[in-house]
Formats: C-alpha cells, structure tokens, sequence
C-alpha cells in the first residue's frame, strides 16, 4: 500500500487527487506521456487547483515504484473487468478514439 499526503488520497480501493474523483492513474498517465501540469489541469478542471495538480506529479515523482505496482494492479483490474464483461465493439471503437480526441 502506498502512503498518502494532502494531495493524494486513498478511497474506494484507489487512490486519487486529494477531494476528488480524479485517479492518480490519469494525472500519472499524462504526466508521463508529456503532459505538463497546465495541461493536467486544463484537461481535468474538477481538480480544483493547479496547486494540487503538482502535487500529485510530486507524488508520483517521489514514489515511482509504487506508483508502477498501483498502475500495473489497475490495468489487471480493468482487464479481469473486461474479461469478465465484454464491451460491444462499437463502444469499444467510440472508447479508444477518445483519447485522440482529448489530447489533439
């Protein structure tokens, strides 16, 4: 289990943005991906602040190995999810473009 600050929190099983809906996953995800913290926020709003945007990157940054085992046991997660309940195709199209959509 990894610890938590002000800026991450752990609940229903997952840890988030500290006071919302957020996933550390996405913010961790786009981060790597290149995304700078203006663009998390600019992105995802609902965080509340930018102040908490780099606040979890520092998060991230500062507990790598952890965050790697939490993304890994999310991505087992989801795909059992899956497994266990297929997505029609379409939605499964309309999903993976999303993405696209997002970050152009």
């Amino acid at each position: 289990m990894m610890p938590t600050n002000q800026y991450v929190e752990l609940h229903n099983g997952g840890y988030y943005v500290a006071g919302t809906r957020i996933g550390l996953d996405v913010v961790a995800y786009d981060f790597r991906r290149g995304r700078s913290a203006e663009a998390v926020f600019e992105a995802y709003p609902s965080v509340g602040s930018l102040v908490k945007v780099y606040g979890a990157i520092t998060f991230i940054l500062e507990h790598p190995a952890e965050v790697d085992a939490y993304l890994r046991d999310q991505e087992r997660i989801f795909e059992e999810i899956q497994t266990q309940h297929p997505m029609p195709a379409e939605l499964v199209e309309r999903f993976e473009r999303a993405p696209e959509r997002k970050a152009g």
